[in-house]
């Protein structure tokens, strides 16, 4: 890739400055190479070390580099006053005046919106909007709640959209399935509102990653190689994220933590909209879809009636609750 070839460029300058104007006292040239070299290869290893690391943490590192250049420079004014020969002088004088630039070259290839101007304005304002980064799968898209989730504010920083996953939506759009076609259309429709949202930013990334066909996969190494966290309502992605040690975010199991707790004894207002499997029954749903089978409601299909919960049953497929008429 480019970069290694910027990156081995870089080293052979500061080897080449090194030879010529070795940083210390001594006759040996190749010793100043290797040590320029070696100062260089430093610098590109920091460089590779930042592009795995979270941009809040980048801050912070950025900040420690600026006050390093202060104190640097402050050390370089110090030398001055000290017998120092005109190589060594050449040298640190390149290695603050080229090195580190270059270096924060490296930084800005490695984290393009490190220096985005919204995130310079997010962060003076003391936001952490732009600390944090999601990449979104298709299940999730086409699911719809995370532009709730959006609006709400729980969720803010950046949503990525990989071509990929626009391609699998647009696939599916077009699907001679009308099922298929509604749930493509939605998803669509889902980004368009997400663009929208003024507490998110999205980003139509066109980036592939190479000799990985199924999706799932390649959002789990997109992300675990910029250090983004997946937001999905599958379960086995969700797996497979998780054993790559990949953040990830699902909204079922985020639904699921939000239902409304009921309790046995507790008196609820329903409607009954249909009849149950068992004899007399009715069924009532609540508002997040919990269903609630009600004894004796068989008749009251299309009335509200107050019923008093009588157990709540718990299971992995979801949660039941049975309650009789008052």
């Amino acid at each position: 890739m480019l970069i290694y070839f910027y990156k081995l460029v870089f080293i052979a300058i500061f080897a080449l400055i090194g030879y010529r104007h070795p940083p210390f006292q001594m006759d040996n040239n190749l010793l100043g190479a290797l040590i320029g070299g070696a100062c260089a290869l430093a610098l590109s290893v920091l460089a590779l070390r930042i592009k795995k690391t979270e941009l809040k943490y980048v801050w912070s590192v950025t900040i420690g580099i600026l006050g390093g250049v202060v104190l640097g420079y402050v050390m370089f004014r110090l030398f001055d006053l000290l017998t120092m020969s005109f190589s060594a002088y050449i040298f640190f004088k390149s290695l603050f005046l080229f090195g580190l630039p270059v270096t924060g070259l490296f930084i800005g290839i490695h984290k393009p919106n490190l220096f985005a101007p919204l995130n310079i304005k997010e962060f003076f304002r003391g936001s952490s909007a732009f600390t944090e980064t999601f990449i979104l799968d298709t299940s999730a898209i086409i699911d719809g709640r995370i532009v709730p989730i959006i609006q709400t504010g729980f969720i803010e920083g950046e949503l990525i959209v990989t071509q990929f996953v626009l391609a699998e939506l647009q696939l599916i759009a077009d699907s001679n399935d009308p099922n298929k076609k509604i749930r493509g259309k939605r998803g669509l429709d889902v980004i368009e509102q997400l663009q929208k949202n003024s507490n998110t930013r999205v980003t139509i990334l066109n980036k592939n990653v190479a000799n990985v066909k199924e999706v799932d996969q390649k959002l789990v190494l997109l992300a675990k190689e910029n250090n983004y966290k997946v937001i999905t309502n599958d379960v086995n992605l969700s797996r497979i994220a998780k054993l790559q040690d990949v953040k990830v975010l699902n909204v079922n199991e985020l639904a699921f933590g939000l239902k409304p707790i009921v309790y046995p004894g507790e008196h609820l207002k329903v409607h009954i909209s249909k009849e149950g499997k068992e004899k007399k029954q009715g069924i009532s749903y609540l508002d997040d879809g919990t269903m609630i089978v009600i004894d004796d409601a068989k008749y009251d299909i299309g009335k509200n009636v107050e019923i008093e919960v009588t157990s709540v049953l718990q299971s992995t497929t979801g949660k039941m609750i049975f309650g009789k008429k008052i």
